[in-house]
């Protein structure tokens, strides 16, 4: 996993949107993803390209259209290495409290 492409792709807001259209239904067209943004085809083409060269977005040709697919494996990843660790220290200070709290 290349770290900062991932981080690059998904800090752009018309990035996020796309993957949660995708999230949302898996397998669209350039057409059927252009449906949901207010810009260019060709715009909407240069997101895609950074969210494959991140790995977030995979293809598969059907025919004559190209379906795009998320790739939910470099986000995992990210939670992985930078939530995960933290996710862990913050559910383990709650417990402490709540045992405190209850007077365990």
């Amino acid at each position: 996993m290349d770290a900062d492409k991932v981080f690059k792709a998904l800090g752009d807001p018309t990035r996020r949107k796309l993957l949660d259209l995708l999230y949302q239904q898996n397998g669209q067209t350039l057409g059927e993803l252009c449906e949901h943004l207010d810009m260019a085809r060709q715009s909407v083409t240069q997101h895609i390209g950074l969210l494959e060269a991140a790995n977030l977005v995979s293809t598969v040709w059907r025919g004559r259209e190209k379906l795009h697919f998320i790739n939910p494996v470099p986000l995992h990843e990210v939670y992985e290495r930078w939530v995960r660790k933290f996710e862990r220290q913050r559910l383990s200070l709650l417990h402490d409290l709540k045992k405190e709290l209850e007077g365990e």
